[in-house]
């Protein structure tokens, strides 16, 4: 005896039922930014900054805890990162600048920390990100500051000493080049543009593929691809961003040597973030030239039980053989721990500086 089958809705049906979902979905969304605009007002007339991250992390905590699927939660972020971007720029417009010109990593980890519908300014260095944003003709600025692969950004951190910004922020971006032409075609490339790092990441692929071409250098893989798009016999490793916005071909995808290539971005401006609970702080200082005198300055972190999870240090610019550390550290200052922490360290130094405490981003 057959079992009655559940009717099938016919293709029509489904499709008025997203309909309808789609009517609420842009109500509810529109509905969300109208009081958005409200709260601006009052951040407005409190003097408040319009970007709270800590309020935006507890947003998205509590909608993943919801989740139950089948929406994934990384399209879910992204979903909910593009509607706090437009309830920022209903606010208040958000200026951002970042390393140029468009679809460098800088400005691919831009977008995805702040959204894409920020308003986003390229620069040609990273002083000029530090020195535009001091000055306030942007709100926030994007650098790099370490690759998994290449190391530390030493001039981002050389920066830091001379500024009074705060990092609010961090972005940790996966590096992935594609082989990008005009024509699509490898048999075509007679040149290849890019920047020395992407060689050096991409050096395998390429002696096995395009043992011949002239390698060329670029002073972004950015700039590489914009070049590239006024040559017939020429190619770009880029970001596949790249090829979208210069107008590229994509001739193979993915040719980096190591897929655990990422880099750190540091979200730079003049406000401090408020605890979320899942914090970084970062700090720099100059211990005594004297034996033991780093020893002393970093064992009140471990007798506090402080989780260390960056140590860095460069040579300080004003006097040979002196050191400048960086240490990043979990936690917050306003966690009273951290704070009578590093007032032990700061006593135990010839100098401290807290760069900022911050959402910490997990990996």
């Amino acid at each position: 005896m057959q079992k009655n089958k559940k009717p099938v809705p016919a293709l029509a049906d489904l499709r008025n039922l997203i309909n309808d979902i789609d009517n609420r979905l842009i109500e509810s969304i529109n509905d969300r930014l109208l009081l958005a605009k409200e709260i601006g007002a009052i951040k407005a007339e409190n003097g408040s900054h319009v970007l709270d991250l800590a309020r935006e992390n507890e947003i998205i905590k509590r909608l993943t805890a919801l989740n139950k699927g089948p929406l994934p939660a990384n399209a879910l972020e992204t979903i909910i990162k593009e509607i706090f971007a437009a309830s920022r720029e209903i606010q208040n417009p958000q200026k951002v600048t970042f390393l140029g010109p468009e679809a460098t990593y800088t400005h691919i980890a831009a977008m995805k920390f702040f959204g894409r519908s920020t308003s986003f300014y390229p620069q040609p260095t990273i002083r000029e990100i530090f020195n535009e944003v001091e000055k306030g003709t942007y709100n926030y600025g994007v650098v790099p500051v370490e690759n998994s692969i290449e190391g530390s950004v030493n001039y981002t951190l050389d920066l830091f000493s001379d500024t009074d910004l705060k990092i609010c922020g961090e972005k940790y971006q996966n590096i992935s080049h594609d082989l990008l032409s005009k024509s699509g075609s490898m048999d075509d490339i007679r040149a290849v543009y890019s920047h020395p790092q992407a060689f050096a990441q991409c050096r395998i692929w390429l002696q096995k593929n395009l043992p011949d071409a002239e390698l060329l250098d670029c002073s972004s893989t950015a700039y590489a691809a914009e070049k590239v798009s006024a040559m017939s016999e020429a190619a770009a490793i880029a970001s596949n961003e790249a090829a979208q916005i210069y107008k590229l071909k994509v001739v193979a995808s993915k040719i980096e040597d190591s897929s655990r290539n990422t880099t750190r971005f540091l979200i730079i401006g003049k406000n401090n973030t408020r605890s979320t609970g899942n914090d970084k702080t970062s700090l720099m200082f100059v211990a005594s030239h004297v034996p033991g005198s780093l020893y002393r300055v970093l064992r009140p972190i471990a007798e506090k039980g402080i989780n260390m999870v960056k140590l860095e240090s460069r040579p300080a610019k004003n006097e040979n053989w002196e050191y400048i550390f960086f240490v990043d550290i979990k936690g917050h200052m306003e966690d009273p721990g951290v704070k009578e922490t590093v007032d032990k360290v700061r006593g135990l130094c010839m100098y401290l500086k807290w760069l900022g405490s911050y959402p910490m981003e997990d990996l």
